[in-house]
């Protein structure tokens, strides 16, 4: 194994982490713009209520996005797997 599969497993690597990660964490900064502006206007600084609704609908979305999440990590552990066994058989 050189130095350019291993620069493109760890390239994998990020993509994968992006794709899985990405999605929760911007519907997180929605939801949490939202509910700024909203304790903004209307004065209400109260934490639990930044808090609550993030988690909820970070929640939902892992929840909306597992099939996708379950795909993306299923096919990239066939190709490292596959990548080991050619790694082996060489």
């Amino acid at each position: 194994m050189g130095g350019l599969d291993v620069a493109a497993m760890i390239r994998d690597c990020m993509i994968v982490t992006v794709k899985l990660g990405g999605p929760p964490l911007i519907v997180g900064l929605l939801v949490g713009l939202v509910v700024s502006f909203v304790q903004a206007v209307t004065q209400i600084n109260e934490a639990t209520l930044a808090f609550l609704p993030k988690i909820i609908a970070i929640g939902a979305a892992m929840l909306v996005l597992a099939p996708f999440m379950a795909a993306t990590m299923a096919s990239f552990t066939r190709q490292i797997f596959d990548r080991m066994i050619m790694v082996g058989g060489s």
